[in-house]
């Protein structure tokens, strides 16, 4: 048996003590404990106690502090339980106190998946372009259940995605303003899609856009197009073999037929 001669604060920690032991000679530091473990276990001086309890308090501030920690962690942001658990994996944690900390972080509602998923979804639709079956891949990827998920993206409503939509429309039509419409349109069905959105919502704002279709850009477009493959083949090709080649890779391009006839027979017309 051992007797506690001291207990004193750590200098870099206020909640943790450094805990002095007397095997009936000299004075000797035995081991430090959170201030938890300390009340626990009712520890003062001149509190005898043998190996077997020092081992258990040894232990039990060993886990205490890998809880500490997992706090510490949570403290930056919220975290999914399949995170927590591979933070404590990480840490070399034994799986039966993993399962203590887990519980202990689940009763005192710090690790919630459900209010996780939420505002996961709230921030993202927030704070970027991205749709609600990219964030339910997210949400997935970090643990979530794939019903909890469902449920969360639930919260992105319609009106908004339509709305992020048609912005990314505008912005993309903008920016190719050389190319064909049904490329723009081919181009934007692919990016809506690996930006996560839906196919109702992508029907519909690609709808309205044909609708509002500038027929002055898209001939400006194949002009641009025509001029450069007209460069492109005319060192190899002449008269209806250059024609063809044109006709053809405009097509490729995306432009209708009878918007390329009506190109080629005001700038092709001698062939």
């Amino acid at each position: 048996m051992r007797k506690i001669t001291r207990i004193t604060t750590q200098k870099k920690s206020k909640n943790r003590y450094n805990i002095f032991l007397n095997d009936g000679q000299d004075e000797t530091f035995g081991f430090g404990v959170d201030e938890a473990i300390l009340i626990e276990y009712r520890l003062r001086k001149g509190l005898e106690l043998d190996d077997s309890m020092i081992d258990t308090l040894i232990q039990k501030d060993t886990v205490h502090k890998t809880y500490t920690q997992a706090i510490h962690f949570l403290s930056y942001r919220m975290r999914t339980k399949k995170e927590i658990y591979d933070y404590l994996v990480k840490k070399e944690t034994e799986p039966e106190n993993i399962d203590w900390i887990m519980e202990k972080l689940d009763k005192q509602n710090l690790i919630d998946d459900h209010l996780f998923a939420e505002m996961f979804v709230r921030t993202r639709i927030n704070t970027s372009s991205k749709g609600p079956l990219l964030i339910k891949k997210e949400l997935i990827e970090k643990g979530v259940a794939a019903s909890i998920a469902d449920k969360a993206i639930s919260g992105y409503p319609y009106e908004i995605q339509y709305k992020k939509v048609s912005k990314l429309i505008d912005k993309k039509l903008n920016t190719a303003k050389k190319d064909a419409f049904r490329k723009k349109i081919q181009q934007l069905q692919g990016t809506l899609l690996q930006k996560g959105f839906t196919q109702d919502v992508i029907k519909d704002a690609l709808a309205d856009v044909s609708e509002e279709k500038d027929e002055a850009a898209e001939w400006d477009a194949i002009v641009f197009q025509g001029e450069k493959l007209n460069k492109k083949h005319q060192r190899k090709l002449e008269g209806y073999d250059l024609r063809n080649k044109v006709k053809t890779s405009l097509f490729q391009k995306g432009f209708s037929m009878e918007l390329i006839n009506r190109y080629l027979d005001g700038n092709l017309d001698d062939y």
